[in-house]
């Protein structure tokens, strides 16, 4: 990645709701897989460009299953960002993460099925690993935020994406727990996996807002509870977002665990076979390995 970093932020769509961000804008990108979210809201903070995406559109639209999440990373990619964060409302499946908690996810387990989760397909085929899904490099930057904004933040974490709508089970909820897993949600995938497909490093925050339904001693989850939280947490977030940018200039890259470049060993399909269509949709997402950027 050459030149400076520029910090993606999705999210709920309060966010951008930052003191000190300048020349600040709506902008429309269009993507070749469809209509994002919403637009895109950047600005400047610092000296650091800034680019929100609220995840759901403005007032909380589209629900998890129905985001186009290959449209979000790749207008993302477009508007040129390198570092995404990624913050988003989670249950708690442990007793040591209470509501207000913030967790830095370090694993995954992916339980969506009726989602659109790559870039690649017929007439071009890639596998990106997934063994570490985030990027431990721009983790360090955003601990380093956290602490200048004196937040406490739970490091590490196993975060189950359900598909939803409908919340858990018991019975599921106690099998997540018994699968080790720390926070559930139903956004992180396959955003997760589409921002490893674009070479864009990717770090998630959990803010915990309730304990699922498995917690005997809290009644079963209530949209009223998880607003009600939502709004305490979105003080601290935007706090986080206004420190991450104070720390992006100190942001090195080429990244050290390779988020960048991760196409290099992915791309399967032979030259000579590759779908120029295909090619042309993937000219933000994949254009560096396919040879069409620097």
């Amino acid at each position: 990645m050459a030149g400076q970093p520029v910090l993606g932020i999705i999210g709920g769509s309060g966010l951008y709701d930052i003191d000190g961000l300048e020349d600040a804008r709506w902008e429309t990108v269009a993507s070749p897989f469809g209509a994002p979210s919403d637009q895109l809201f950047s600005g400047t903070l610092g000296g650091v460009r800034l680019v929100f995406l609220p995840r759901h559109g403005r007032g909380h639209r589209i629900p998890p299953a129905e985001i186009n999440y290959r449209a979000n990373v790749d207008a993302l990619k477009r508007a040129g960002v390198t570092d995404i964060i990624s913050l988003s409302a989670c249950g708690s499946l442990r007793e040591d993460l209470p509501p207000g908690s913030f967790v830095r996810v370090s694993q995954f387990i992916d339980r969506t099925f009726a989602r659109q989760k790559s870039f690649f397909g017929t007439g071009l085929v890639a596998h990106v690993s997934m063994a570490e899904p985030v990027c431990g490099r721009f983790g360090g930057v955003v601990t380093d935020a956290a602490a200048d904004a004196g937040i406490p933040l739970h490091q590490g974490g196993t975060y189950l994406v359900m598909e939803g709508p409908q919340f858990s089970s018991l019975a599921e909820s106690e099998m997540y727990r018994l699968w080790g897993c720390d926070v559930i949600g139903m956004t992180n995938m396959p955003e997760a996996k589409l921002a490893r497909e674009a070479e864009i490093c990717y770090v998630s925050i959990a803010m915990v807002t309730d304990y699922d339904c498995w917690h005997p001693d809290h009644a079963h989850v209530q949209v009223s509870d998880i607003i009600r939280v939502l709004g305490e947490n979105a003080d601290r977030a935007r706090a986080l977002v206004k420190a991450l940018a104070g720390r992006m200039g100190q942001s090195v890259h080429p990244c050290a665990q390779g988020c960048d470049h991760v196409l290099d060993t992915a791309l399967i399909t032979a030259p000579s076979a590759r779908d120029p269509e295909i090619i042309k949709k993937l000219d933000a997402v994949a254009g560096r390995a396919l040879g069409g950027k620097p």
